[in-house]
């Protein structure tokens, strides 16, 4: 029987307002891989916490090797041997290698001076131990973000930890990445006889890596499954608490029209520094156009630029054979352009403002909804309101409701009813899923795909490769501002397609199969 090594007793944590656990019960046994699953909100996160000592429970009971333990602080839990990686790096930029991983428990000489040639022995130690190839003399700045993960690690793996809980470690990796992070894992697991435990929602991950699976939804734990016995189905019903269809996706043949065309674009970030440098491609009417990069790489900028939210320096922007060149967003909106932004809360709506004001956006002034643009004709707009809560299923019980109070994947749907019901011919779509449940998933993909098969062209920015691969047609990648490839869905694998993502494309990928 395996040794329990930390175990969880009817754990509640309870802040102002909100109970985010409530009376969890988990254990994790030395030697295996973990992994706790939820969507947003569902109360992961700030479990691993509590084990890391970043909260206190608000009742309940921590064991560690059977006995009773208060963690008190990540102080506590280090002395455990209990580590954390966080899903937003703690690294110092200017920083070495070799300096961000000795950082708080630094190598002195004479008691005085940081000894810099035994923190750079000390890294390539623990780099050879563990399998984690990092340069010592390299400043973090200038690094990928896969191999500023695996600083995070060695930070934690130099202060004894023989546990490691990772919070969303593939969020921001490649393909490429992430296969490289999951044969560390084993390595760790398996060779070195560590524990790891990973926080994520991804289900293909948890089944490909873990040896055990915690499903929790809205604060509870629902229950504990060895991966053998659990599947993407088993798993997403847990997760969302009613049955999920994994349906094929029917698309029609698309249309050959051009309709939207941009020729070197350049634009600059909110720093000032280049973020779009030469961007050209074309969008035909009904075909979803997908871009795949790791975040960060201009697909915000590009989105902005194409929306009016931004300027550009210089390029041409072509919609349906109009010049877009720096129009506002409301000029765009008439060319026939509709957008569901990255950041619902942010730019898609008002979180004070009802549904049915949310819904009205954009056409508030117009008939019928609006009497000689400027009184609201209530009937109408209920009659619409109504309307799309039925169409996007909308779970609300009046259109009166603010849109604050509904859940995350509530909103999301508020957001698409209103910029699908406009029946533009283009639409801009970024991140259409992001934080969402499974089920609300699976509705979104549909709406996306009714939209294609009626002839509109898509435009889809995601930082999901999966949703990527699932919805479009064509595929252009994405690296520091420049486009570095362009696919049919179908002829590249989620292994190359990484390659063009880091700017890596003239190597050869190995493995993978065609992504159909």
């Amino acid at each position: 029987m395996a040794e329990k090594l930390i175990e969880l007793r009817n754990i509640s944590k309870r802040f102002p307002g909100v109970l985010a656990n409530d009376n969890v019960s988990l254990d994790i046994e030395k030697g295996e891989i973990h992994a706790i699953i939820g969507e947003n909100g569902a109360g992961k996160s700030t479990l691993m916490n509590i084990i890391y000592g970043l909260y206190e429970p608000t009742q309940g009971e921590i064991l560690f090797k059977g006995k009773p333990t208060q963690i008190k602080s990540p102080l506590d839990a280090i002395g455990l041997g209990i580590g954390m990686v966080h899903q937003h790096f703690m690294l110092v930029p200017s920083f070495t290698v070799a300096e961000n991983i000795v950082l708080g428990n630094e190598p002195k000489h004479k008691k005085l001076f940081i000894d810099y040639k035994k923190a750079v022995a000390i890294t390539e130690e623990l780099s050879e131990t563990y399998g984690l190839k990092v340069d010592p003399h390299e400043k973090v700045e200038s690094l990928s973000v896969g191999i500023q993960q695996r600083i995070e690690i060695l930070k934690v793996l130099y202060k004894g930890a023989d546990v490691l809980i990772l919070d969303e470690p593939t969020a921001v990796l490649t393909p490429q990445e992430t296969e490289e992070l999951f044969e560390v894992i084993r390595k760790l697991v398996n060779d070195l006889g560590k524990t790891v435990i990973i926080i994520t929602h991804k289900l293909q991950e948890v089944l490909a890596i873990s040896d055990r699976v915690s499903v929790m939804r809205q604060g509870k734990m629902i229950g504990t499954l060895q991966t053998k016995d659990a599947n993407e189905q088993i798993l997403a019903e847990m997760m969302v608490g009613r049955e999920v269809l994994f349906d094929e996706l029917y698309k029609k043949e698309s249309s050959k029209k051009e309709v939207l065309s941009v020729k070197g674009i350049k634009a600059r970030d909110n720093r000032g520094l280049v973020a779009l440098n030469g961007v050209s491609f074309n969008l035909k009417a009904g075909e979803i156009l997908g871009i795949a990069g790791v975040e960060g790489n201009g697909q915000s900028e590009l989105v902005e630029v194409l929306t009016g939210l931004r300027e550009m320096e210089e390029g041409e922007f072509i919609v349906n054979g109009v010049e877009a060149f720096n129009k506002s967003p409301n000029e765009i909106r008439k060319l026939g352009i509709a957008h569901v932004p990255e950041d619902r809360l942010a730019t898609g709506l008002s979180k004070d403002a009802s549904i049915w004001e949310n819904l009205l956006m954009g056409i508030q002034h117009e008939e019928p909804y609006a009497i000689k643009g400027v009184h609201i004709n209530k009937k109408k707009v209920k009659e619409r309101t109504d309307r799309l809560i039925d169409e996007f299923d909308i779970r609300t019980p009046s259109g009166d409701l603010p849109v604050g109070k509904l859940s995350g994947g509530n909103m999301q749907k508020v957001v698409i009813a209103r910029e699908f019901s406009f029946n533009t011919p283009i639409l801009i779509i970024a991140q259409p899923t992001r934080g969402v449940d499974v089920g609300a998933i699976e509705f979104i993909h549909s709406q996306i795909i009714e939209k294609r098969n009626k002839g509109a062209a898509i435009l889809l920015v995601s930082a999901e490769l999966d949703e990527i691969f699932r919805l479009s047609d064509r595929i252009i990648t994405i690296y520091e501002g420049k486009i570095t490839g362009e696919f049919l869905n179908g002829e590249i694998t989620k292994q190359e397609i990484g390659l063009y993502m880091t700017g890596k494309h003239t190597e050869k990928a190995e493995g993978g199969e065609k992504v159909e």
